[in-house]
């Protein structure tokens, strides 16, 4: 049977500045960058959770024809690329304000929501990342006319 996931894959268009921006300015680490010949597998995970990899994929061999490749390429281009995380943080407002300070662009400030308090930025690829502080109490879901 199944027992969890370990590696979920994003599409990038440069895997070194894709590692400048999730390493760099998020503080996850790497946790494998092998060149296999006919791709780079490069994984990286947050900080004291090795057992879950993202794969910062490059479109194209052997996953891809060279024509789906180029395809995939002009979505991610458009921020279309499919891909996106949620990562959880103790403070959501100084994440945002480190991140910020670092050159991060945002396209959401951090906002309360029942669920807790959540900002939003995309990578420098348009993936859509989200920042979510979960709140002290427990989750009660509004009706969705509240929503």
């Amino acid at each position: 049977m199944l027992k969890r996931i370990t590696h979920t894959f994003i599409h990038v268009l440069d895997q070194d500045e894709a590692t400048e921006f999730y390493v760099g300015k998020l503080g996850m680490v790497v946790n494998t960058d092998a060149d296999l010949g006919n791709m780079r597998w490069l994984t990286v995970s947050p900080p004291g959770q090795p057992e879950f990899q993202l794969v910062l994929m490059q479109p194209g061999p052997p996953a891809y024809d060279d024509a789906t490749a180029e395809e995939i390429r002009a979505l991610v281009a458009k921020g279309g690329g499919g891909g996106g995380l949620i990562f959880e943080t103790d403070d959501c407002r100084g994440t945002y304000q480190k991140l910020r300070a670092a050159g991060v662009e945002f396209t959401q400030e951090p906002t309360e929501r029942f669920y807790g308090i959540d900002c939003a930025l995309r990578d420098p690829f348009g993936n859509p990342i989200r920042f979510t502080q979960p709140p002290a109490d427990p989750v009660v879901v509004p009706p969705a006319d509240r929503l």
